[in-house]
């Protein structure tokens, strides 16, 4: 490599700053599995289309196997290593669990980090493709199964255990909801 073809950046992971020498190229996912260590995130069809690698960047869901490691500096990354706090499960992760809303596993992490960015969203009053109302002074679409389809749909799993995430979700937010 030369001096213009690498970077020396820090990546905020999971609270925790790690500095690494990358190639300019090198994706987040790459990063995050080969630089730091943390393998949760999954690399599924390095095209941004299968949703496995999914993280969250300032609370926001990117798919990391299409984020530039460089591009990430300065961003608070929340990995599935990162969701639970202080060894206490998070309601969609309890929920996951609960009502079995995995099945090989393997996309399980980037469902989880997509859901808890989603539940963001929503709660935020964000519409999405199959809200009814998007007009600026319509109230927060109603969360149901529809909403989380959609919101969830570029998250693929191959076992196809879509209900039982469905689920899952409905389930956490009115567990969010009753806090």
């Amino acid at each position: 490599m030369t001096d213009d073809t690498h970077a020396e950046i820090a990546l905020r992971v999971n609270d925790v700053t790690h500095r690494l020498l990358v190639d300019n190229r090198t994706t987040l996912l790459d990063a995050l599995r080969e630089g730091i260590g943390h393998t949760g995130s999954k690399k599924g069809c390095d095209r941004g289309q299968c949703g496995a690698c999914t993280v969250l960047c300032d609370g926001r869901r990117v798919v990391s196997c299409l984020t530039l490691a460089v591009a990430a500096e300065g961003a608070e990354i929340t990995t599935i290593e990162g969701l639970a706090g202080d060894g206490e499960l998070r309601p969609i992760q309890r929920e996951f669990v609960r009502l079995d809303g995995f099945q090989c596993g393997y996309c399980t992490s980037g469902q989880l980090c997509s859901a808890v960015g989603m539940l963001a969203e929503h709660a935020a009053g964000w519409p999405s493709a199959v809200t009814a109302d998007v007009s600026p002074d319509a109230p927060a679409p109603e969360l149901d199964a529809a909403e989380v389809r959609e919101r969830m749909s570029g998250n693929l799993c191959r076992c196809g255990a879509y209900p039982s995430i469905v689920r899952a979700v409905l389930s956490a937010a009115r567990e969010e909801v009753a806090k």
